[in-house]
């Protein structure tokens, strides 16, 4: 069987105390007689059913331990993947499984964002910032056997950038055209050496490359599964892929010829669950050894369990509300200001999240540092302000608005209860928001392609690696969906895209700096976005994991882990 002592005992005491709850939950139910005057549901019922759930989630993973010849560590994430193609995903849900299973050229050391080597042992940048050499491990093969070298890496990323490869396939959303954009040509020099020409210097190029986008694929899987290598990916990293059941779990199997050295555990189990709640129950059932964003309600509570260690830390986060300015009433800056006055953010942050994030005043986050703008003037939090500005823009009384809300994503902390809280908000102010709520991946669908003709707002958040990422991806007007990038409210100032481009040309750390730090100034005043919060990331885990740590790019790198 599965399950340790330890888990066993968190088991039994999680079952007596759903037990407990259901039993109170149908007693309640009991008491409240239909429109017929008969009971509304059976306890029997209902609590063998949640016996049952227990139950058969154990006999499954008893079944993949049994495959992988030892037990899995199974994570609970917040939902199910969109593809396991690292050039196809937009997602931090889908690239904590791809890194798992894929390496890249270059990579995040163990405790910052900064890059080392991974396939590639070393490079080179010209003079001229235009050049990249890069000298490549010539001892790694693909997990289906095909080779790695330079041809593989030519592929990789003529797949992603030439939209006429017989393979090409970035996704929906390419991040790749916005990420590699700059890559003119590259070319194999040799067996185990590839060179890049950019157009233009890129400063972020390097950081990039160690993003997930920039890992890489066997060409071999993309020729013979073409657009179902998504469900069927070889990499070269310290997992193999097994198995994809929709809806139930992504298994992965320890890579014992990994060659940065084996994992310490037999595999991975990755299981969806949307429902925060459920995952800390999950957690607590032993039917998982680590999930992923905590609800505040449970942080504080599980800090103080020894049957459970719960690891937190601040990171390049960003959670905002994307306006519709392509239409009324967004397209006014003073309703844009009005709107970021009209919610409370200090109680959002402190009620709802309960300390577990801190309060957002522009488009880049602290941990950037340098980058990152201390002097700006955030919006207080001032309904009467909001309803003079309402006012001055000729909505003196009152609008209504549909606002989109998602059930739960990568990122997203408690969408729903913070959704609420603004609603309420606004309506204090004559905002009437009207809230459709979806799915994750059906609301990226939705808001990624473009708001306009849909919705007046909606929920978003970002963790990246670079200060350039955000502003670049989601504020020029080159960014708009049509485009390919992801300013799905259709923002535009000439001003902010001349600053975010010259960043990415400027090779001067603190010069590169400035420029971020006089673009946030007029994003702020120009309110595109409601600016809301900043997280601090979280797991709790099972306390005999050993080896993991959390990381700053908000990934889950789980190669060093042993039990």
């Amino acid at each position: 069987m599965r399950r340790s002592s330890l888990t066993r005992s968190l088991l039994a005491r999680s079952r007596f105390l759903l037990l407990l709850l259901v039993l109170a939950l149908v007693a309640a139910a009991c008491s409240l007689p239909d429109e017929n005057g008969e009971d509304v549901a059976d306890p029997d019922d209902d609590t063998d059913e949640v016996a049952d759930d227990v139950d058969d989630t154990d006999d499954d993973l008893d079944e993949v331990a049994e495959d992988l010849d030892g037990d899995p560590l199974v994570i609970g994430q917040v939902a199910e993947p969109a593809s396991l193609d690292p050039h196809a995903v937009t997602a931090v849900n889908d690239f904590r499984i791809n890194v798992n299973l894929y390496d890249g050229l270059v990579r995040y050391d163990d405790d910052s964002l900064e890059v080392e080597p991974a396939l590639a042992t070393d490079w080179e940048i010209s003079d001229d910032g235009l050049t990249y050499t890069f000298e490549l491990r010539d001892d790694v093969e693909f997990h289906d056997g095909a080779p790695f070298d330079a041809e593989a890496v030519q592929f990789n990323f003529e797949r992603m950038l030439d939209e006429d490869h017989p393979y090409a396939d970035t996704g929906p959303f390419p991040l790749a055209d916005q990420f590699f954009g700059q890559v003119d040509q590259v070319e194999v020099l040799d067996d185990y050496t590839v060179e890049f020409t950019l157009s233009e210097p890129f400063a972020p190029f390097l950081s990039n490359l160690a993003y997930p986008t920039g890992l890489l694929i066997s060409p071999q899987a993309v020729e013979e599964h073409g657009e179902d290598v998504g469900r069927n990916p070889a990499g070269t990293g310290p997992y193999t892929f097994v198995e994809w059941l929709g809806n139930e779990r992504v298994t992965l199997e320890q890579n014992a010829d990994y060659w940065d050295g084996a994992p310490g555990v037999p595999g991975l189990v990755f299981r969806p669950v949307e429902e925060s709640q459920t995952r800390v129950t999950e957690l607590l059932a032993g039917n998982a050894d680590m999930i992923v964003e905590v609800p505040p309600d449970d942080v504080a509570a599980l800090r103080d369990d020894p049957d459970v260690e719960v690891q937190e830390q601040a990171g390049p986060h960003v959670w905002f509300l994307i306006l519709n300015l392509a239409e009324e009433p967004f397209d006014d800056v003073l309703m844009r200001q009005a709107i970021n006055h009209a919610i409370d953010r200090e109680s959002l942050v402190n009620d709802v999240l309960q300390g577990t994030a801190t309060v957002a005043d522009g488009p880049i986050a602290e941990a950037f540092g340098a980058a990152y703008n201390p002097d700006l003037e955030p919006y207080e939090y001032d309904p009467d302000r909001a309803r003079e500005l309402m006012e001055e823009a000729g909505y003196g009384d009152g609008v209504d608005v549909t606002f989109y809300v998602t059930e739960g994503g990568s990122g997203m902390l408690e969408p729903v209860p913070m959704g609420e809280f603004m609603q309420a908000n606004l309506a204090e102010v004559g905002i009437n928001a009207e809230i459709e709520t979806y799915e994750w991946n059906t609301f990226l669908d939705e808001v990624n392609a473009g708001i306009e003709g849909k919705a007046d707002m909606a929920q978003m958040a970002w963790m990246t690696a670079d200060p350039d990422t955000l502003p670049f991806l989601t504020l020029r007007t080159d960014a708009w969906p049509e485009e390919g990038g992801f300013n799905s409210g259709y923002y535009s100032n000439p001003e902010v895209d001349e600053l975010i481009e010259a960043a990415q040309r400027e090779t001067d750390e603190e010069a590169r700096a400035q420029l971020y730090r006089d673009m946030q100034e007029i994003v702020v005043e120009d309110a595109p976005w409601v600016f809301v919060a900043s997280w601090k990331q979280n797991v709790a885990m099972a306390p005999d994991i050993e080896g993991f740590e959390l990381h700053p790019s908000f990934l889950l790198r789980l190669g060093d882990v042993s039990r």
